[in-house]
């Protein structure tokens, strides 16, 4: 089929369809964690859709079994979540023009996954709009919400090993990483953050290492970004003066 003549949902689905699928086994084993600390499906799935964040929920789970208070908790999935904010104006570039109540209908569904789909897809297909970027929240929300509900569900009888839980966690974070591999700069921006984050999380022992490593390693990427075109704009300059001068 004709990308260009297929439905806007279609192509969404198309482009999504990767992450949908790696979020299962994530998403189950979210799901049974989260039945072992009390939740309900009900609970569960409103649960991942208002926070759809499974590092978040991960969190949540970690700390209500260690009792932790609801101050703690929700302080801790703040302080995790701090990123999105790094995310949303990342992506503002391409909807300077859209309404506000679209703006926070899509942030509500934003995550870590969607935006590296919609980043991509914004970055390199020029038929790319606000619609399909929306279906890609939806369809990711989906997955994720009903793996985790199918998960809760049958929290008793489903057993996940961790270690399969771990793999696929670090390889959709992988695949997404590949996909953003376009330049020299993204790719040390990437390991530079991943470099600050093991270096942080040892010294800290806990997720706050992860967001200090994401901001300092976004801000190094758009210092350089921005030294990088201040060069070739001086560059460019240069060149023309001699063609000027011959006018």
């Amino acid at each position: 089929m004709n990308k260009k003549k297929s439905a806007p949902w279609l192509q969404a689905l198309h482009a999504v369809m990767p992450l949908c699928l790696s979020y299962i086994p994530v998403g189950l084993a979210c799901g049974v964690l989260l039945q072992k600390v009390g939740f309900d499906p009900i609970l569960t799935g409103l649960l991942s859709i208002l926070v759809f964040s499974g590092g978040a929920q991960f969190l949540v789970a970690s700390m209500l079994t260690t009792q932790a208070s609801f101050a703690t908790t929700l302080l801790m999935v703040f302080f995790l979540e701090l990123r999105y904010t790094l995310l949303g104006s990342s992506l503002s570039g391409f909807m300077k023009k859209e309404k506000r109540l679209f703006l926070a209908v899509f942030s509500q569904s934003l995550n870590d996954e969607n935006y590296a789909v919609n980043y991509l897809k914004y970055s390199t297909d020029p038929t790319w709009n606000k619609r399909k970027a929306l279906y890609v929240n939806w369809f990711s929300m989906a997955s994720w919400t009903g793996s985790n509900m199918i998960g809760n569900m049958f929290g008793s009888v489903i057993h996940v090993d961790a270690d399969l839980v771990h793999f696929a966690l670090t390889a959709m974070f992988i695949f997404m990483f590949v996909m953003q591999m376009k330049n020299k700069l993204l790719i040390f921006t990437g390991l530079f953050s991943g470099v600050l984050g093991v270096t942080f999380m040892v010294m800290f022992q806990n997720t706050l290492g992860l967001i200090a490593a994401t901001v300092i390693a976004s801000f190094a990427g758009f210092a350089l970004e921005k030294a990088f075109k201040k060069r070739e704009g001086k560059k460019i300059k240069t060149i023309k003066k001699p063609w000027q001068t011959c006018q």
